[in-house]
């Protein structure tokens, strides 16, 4: 039997509220991720992901872990409800007659999604990361200052801190970057990000699917609150960690501003050749385990909100409000 319809309206509200709740939740690891991800072998400041958080709030206070959250907050709605969204649509257009997709057929379905939601995540993650990178390339050029003093001073300490660079905001980024390059600076690294996007749905999607409907105690029941929430959180891992390689090319082209004697690049294969042969294999897996701990709780609330139906029940009050 198919599943029970759910209004566009509805789709869009629940992919929603599942964003900011995820997005409020996980950004500072998600922080974290990018800065391990951009700094390369020649001024590495931070060693591990709670290195980073720590020395973030040492350096930035508690809310420098959130830069770059406003950007998400605003764009994860539209981001969030385009992608569950999408899936549902192509998942009902290629199902006959109530059966169950075929797993190529639910593939497909999933690769729809992520193709549809790179329309608002390229430029959501353009300008996000370089508001989160900022934190980083000041304290590299902090700490190369204080050496230089250092040198100079015959090892003594230094008297003069060097002055903080100030830190751009989303706003004035935007206007740079339309002045510039018009609306494809805001769209540098789609072929990343739609390399990341497509593969991560086509597994990311199916696999939740399965695991979920496993969890099923009939076949004309949904799943139980912990079931999709714990099949986001598996699916939303194992996804994000099969397309990290794409996820360190996609940040690496997409940061405007390089530390000092970074790598530029010129494109996607520049990108991977450089990093294979300056950094060895393992440099593609750099923040796995952060982008792991980022998705896991992002899909597993983001199912769980879809799957309650919130937005339904709050629409329902709407039209019926004597109910």
């Amino acid at each position: 039997m198919a599943d029970k319809q759910i209004s566009l309206p509805a789709k869009l509200i629940n992919g929603g509220i599942a964003g900011l709740i995820g997005v409020t939740c996980v950004f500072p690891i998600d922080l974290a991720k990018t800065r391990l991800q951009n700094q390369q072998n020649g001024q590495r400041v931070y060693t591990s992901m709670s290195d980073c958080l720590i020395k973030t709030v040492r350096s930035e206070g508690y809310f420098g872990m959130y830069r770059g959250a406003a950007v998400n907050l605003t764009l994860v709605t539209p981001e969030k409800a385009i992608k569950l969204a999408a899936n549902d649509f192509f998942r009902h257009q290629l199902s006959k007659d109530g059966q169950k997709l075929t797993l190529l057929k639910e593939m497909l379905a999933g690769c729809g999604a992520g193709t549809c939601q790179v329309i608002v995540t390229t430029p959501m993650e353009m300008l996000k990361i370089q508001l989160q990178d900022a934190g980083r390339i000041a304290a590299q050029r902090k700490i190369l200052a204080a050496q230089g003093q250092l040198s100079a001073h015959g090892g003594a300490q230094p008297s003069v801190e060097a002055p903080a660079a100030p830190r751009p905001t989303a706003t004035q980024l935007t206007r740079d970057l339309l002045r510039s390059r018009g609306i494809a600076g805001l769209y540098k690294g789609l072929g990343a990000t739609l390399l990341r996007d497509v593969p991560f749905s086509v597994v990311y999607f199916p696999l939740f699917a399965n695991l979920n409907q496993l969890g099923r105690p009939a076949s004309e029941e949904k799943s139980p609150f912990y079931v999709s929430f714990l099949a986001g959180c598996v699916a939303g891992s194992a996804a994000a960690v099969a397309v990290n390689p794409c996820d360190v090319v996609k940040t690496r082209l997409q940061s405007l501003q390089r530390g000092v004697n970074e790598d530029t690049y010129s494109g996607i294969l520049d990108c991977a050749r450089k990093i294979l042969r300056h950094e060895g294999p393992l440099a593609f897996l750099k923040g796995a385990y952060c982008r792991a701990l980022v998705i896991a709780p992002l899909f597993g609330i983001a199912q769980v909100v879809y799957f309650l139906g919130i937005a339904e029940s709050l629409l329902g009050l709407l039209q019926d409000p004597q109910a």
